[in-house]
């Protein structure tokens, strides 16, 4: 009996050990593999005022970070920053150095090209969020051409036997084909000259795709021309008033099509640009600027996810619904209540409070930290 019991608690060890190694999936740094598209801070800056206090929740998880990896936390409220810590690294586990401070957003990036798309519609180079993608020689006689704006803005590009997270054993990133190929690395005129030439558009619903966003990003790109630069310094630099450069990442192989250069979403900044930029969203939503009246329309029409209800530990995977690259109406919080949800991998997280004027920014190397404690019951409250 003594010798199974010991089985029985060994067994547990190791399913544990094998449980947190699974969970520190940390990420690489791969700011300086790729070239990017800079946005220079701007001397007018927002200079955010502090009230300060301490949170023991927050504190616990940043005195055991190496087991829950957050890396920087930030709350937002009464118009001043209330809580503000941060533990970053000098290095990842990949050898990497954080550069100045900059962090990955991951697929928060998703949320920020939808941004720039709303920005692009306000600046007249595209019309409106219905308009149809039939004017662009590089995706002809593929799934997306004459796709809706507005449905691949909702992931319902009909592309789910191809990539994304409703195809069979698929993920979000990585191409149907025997190589499995990761189309944020790729390029789009690889996606659509070696993949997706001569393909067909499935049913229209929701599926979760990297692609999606890389195609919406460079039909904007497309639309503005020689202005996509001029566009994004408008956004960033202007409206938002970073403080310091933000970039765009192109990918990395296969970058020009004629003398079209791929982009795909992942963005970096420093803590308080991420801050920054989300106070801005905030801002124009309330002050219903041209923005803002673009963030309520992806709202009004967000659809859907009709995904499992899974654990409390990502605003991602906690959200009944998506629209505009966006993820809204959290469980366990009262369906009225109006939260922008922006999330990347290993536990990136942007939640803005629109009724309470509250904004929680999370940096974290895997997530292991306690979502519900620290995010979910401080916004819901």
């Amino acid at each position: 009996m003594k010798k199974l019991l010991g089985i029985i608690i060994l067994s547990l060890l190791v399913s544990n050990i094998t449980f947190a190694n699974k969970n520190k999936r940390t990420w690489d740094y791969p700011f300086l593999d790729y070239k990017e598209w800079e946005v220079k801070g701007s001397e007018n800056h927002y200079k955010f005022q502090s009230n300060l206090r301490e949170d023991k929740d927050v504190l616990k998880e940043f005195k055991n970070n190496k087991n829950t990896g957050i890396i920087s936390y930030l709350l937002f409220e009464d118009d001043k920053i209330v809580i503000d810590v941060s533990d970053i690294p000098k290095k990842v586990s990949s050898g990497d150095t954080i550069i100045d401070g900059l962090l990955p957003s991951h697929s928060m990036g998703k949320s920020l090209v939808s941004y720039v798309t709303g920005h692009a519609i306000c600046e007249g180079y595209i019309d409106n969020v219905n308009v149809k993608l039939d004017d662009w020689p590089l995706i002809k006689s593929t799934l997306y051409d004459n796709s809706v704006l507005l449905d691949l803005l909702n992931m319902k590009g009909g592309d789910q036997k191809w990539v994304g997270e409703r195809m069979k054993n698929g993920s979000d990133n990585r191409i149907k084909g025997p190589k499995k190929e990761n189309v944020n690395v790729i390029g789009l005129m690889k996606v659509m000259n070696v993949y997706l030439r001569g393909s067909e558009k499935s049913k229209l619903i929701y599926n979760y795709s990297a692609l999606t966003t890389n195609v919406i990003m460079n039909y904007v790109k497309h639309k503005t021309g020689a202005d996509w630069d001029k566009l994004l310094h408008k956004v960033f630099n202007e409206h938002v008033g970073v403080k310091n450069s933000v970039y765009f990442s192109k990918s990395r192989k296969y970058l020009k099509y004629d003398d079209f250069v791929s982009g795909r979403y992942s963005f970096y900044a420093d803590r308080y640009d991420y801050l920054r930029i989300a106070k801005t969203m905030m801002d124009d939503w309330h002050n219903d600027t041209c923005a803002g009246k673009y963030l309520k329309t992806i709202y009004e029409n967000r659809v859907q996810k009709k995904d499992k209800v899974k654990e409390a530990d990502d605003v991602a995977s906690y959200t009944k619904s998506y629209g505009g690259q966006i993820h809204f109406d959290i469980f366990g919080i009262d369906k009225t209540r109006k939260i922008l949800g922006l999330s990347g991998f290993a536990g990136q997280q942007i939640l803005i409070d629109l009724d309470n004027k509250r904004i929680i920014v999370v940096s974290s190397l895997y997530r292991n930290y306690n979502w519900k404690k620290i995010v979910h019951s401080v916004i819901k409250d």
